[in-house]
């Protein structure tokens, strides 16, 4: 439940599990980054709900000049992105059983408190393999005393494995809340893009990528090349920290739109898995390997380069570029430190036309969850939605778009929706 301003009486609880996260293993040693929390931990329970202005954080927490240009300098960006990362460091271990969950949402600079709700359990019946169910009955007294204490203890055992269970999963989710359908918690934009995902009983899939590497961790790994690589073991169970990403905050959507998704990674999907339910792809098709075989994006099209300066690197093809659009849109150079990636939205039919398939890309991993944050995100949605034409409440058509991402150490910090093609 999140923080309203009705529960200021509780601030003190607030700003005590500050303190807390801050003594924790995952951020005492991050002075920035406590300094940061502190700041925006006093503004959320005194004026919760309004989110902080970008250089009033520069100036006030991290001493810059008054000078600061946010459009110029990212540290800002980058600080709460990795705060964002701490938390969620913090709440998927030493935090796991902490009543009060401290959030900062993508998109704003402001936290937000939400309290764990514990409710006694009802009763449930008690059934054996091969017997009806029967409703638990509560031993008379002259019934085996020690008969009675074990089925206490065991039951008992097994209630406190499954609040443990619970607790666990509400906090790796990061106590995402239910919203029923219509439900003013869901915001229009975000219900309007994913209806065609949620609005049917079954779980759409998350394909994520997971590219075939020779070699060893512990030596090093590279791409596998089929043409020199034909009897090196291949390791296909790794993927990029940009898909892990990717997936946690679709799955965070998802559970905000009451409605859940099923997780696979590419290297186990097959085109007949295609026929039967709604897929969102997560990764290029130079990671993903299934959309080579997919039907995939038509105006923004992924290319390993064969010739200029950036040979052998990933691009996008422009297929059709519009005025002052260049032909193909390359990411930083790989010898030198990633600043930049591009990176594409496509949403298109299904092989079975009934269903629907959605591919969140970039050309590297940093862009793919660019894009999956920015599909998730209610203003960037909102953007979309605008440059789509598409009215409130109507249906999503197939489309296109390409994103600049720029990059500071290794996270999006900020995201350009540059083109929006519409397919027909």
């Amino acid at each position: 439940m999140a923080v309203t301003s009705v529960q200021f009486a509780d601030q003190h609880r607030f700003l005590g599990q500050i303190d807390k996260i801050v003594q924790s293993h995952s951020l005492r040693k991050a002075e920035s980054l406590c300094k940061l929390l502190r700041y925006l931990a006093d503004h959320a329970v005194r004026q919760p709900g309004v989110a902080l202005k970008e250089y009033q954080i520069a100036v006030e927490v991290f001493g810059r000049p008054k000078t600061f240009d946010p459009q110029a300098d990212s540290a800002i960006r980058v600080q709460a992105g990795r705060l964002r990362l701490k938390l969620l460091d913090y709440y998927s271990h030493e935090g796991v059983a902490d009543p009060i969950v401290v959030e900062m949402p993508y998109g704003v600079y402001a936290l937000e408190f939400h309290e764990k709700e514990t409710r006694n359990p009802a009763p449930v019946p008690i059934s054996t393999a091969g017997e009806d169910a029967r409703p638990f009955e509560v031993p008379s007294p002259r019934q085996n005393t020690r008969g009675s204490l074990v089925a206490v203890a065991t039951l008992s055992s097994a209630l406190a494995l499954a609040l443990v269970t619970v607790a666990v999963l509400s906090i790796t989710l990061r106590s995402a809340r239910l919203a029923k359908p219509g439900d003013s918690a869901v915001p229009v934009a975000l219900h309007d893009f994913w209806n065609p995902f949620v609005s049917g009983p079954d779980a759409p899939w998350v394909i994520f990528s997971n590219a075939s590497f020779v070699g060893r961790p512990e030596t090093g790994m590279r791409y596998l090349d089929p043409e020199r690589d034909s009897r090196a073991p291949i390791l296909d169970h790794y993927t990029g920290v940009g898909e892990v990403l990717a997936v946690h905050e679709l799955d965070k959507t998802f559970r905000i739109l009451n409605h859940r998704v099923e997780v696979k990674r590419g290297s186990l999907f097959t085109l007949d898995d295609a026929k039967k339910t709604d897929l969102i792809f997560v990764g290029s098709p130079a990671e993903n390997l299934t959309l080579l075989d997919f039907p995939g994006s038509q105006e923004f099209v992924f290319k390993r380069l064969e010739s200029t300066s950036h040979k052998g690197n990933l691009g996008i093809v422009n297929v059709h570029p519009e005025p002052g659009q260049p032909a193909i849109f390359y990411p930083s150079d790989p010898s030198q430190t990633l600043i930049e990636d591009y990176a594409i939205i496509a949403f298109l039919q299904g092989l079975n036309p009934a269903r629907h398939v959605l591919i969140l890309a970039g050309t590297t991993t940093i862009g793919t969850q660019a894009a999956a944050e920015y599909v998730c995100g209610k203003d960037s949605v909102e953007e979309l939605l605008h440059r789509l034409t598409l009215p409130a409440g109507a249906e999503l058509k197939p489309f296109e778009a390409l994103l600049r991402v720029k990059v500071t150490h290794g996270v999006p910090v900020g995201v350009q929706l540059i083109a929006v093609r519409n397919r027909k």
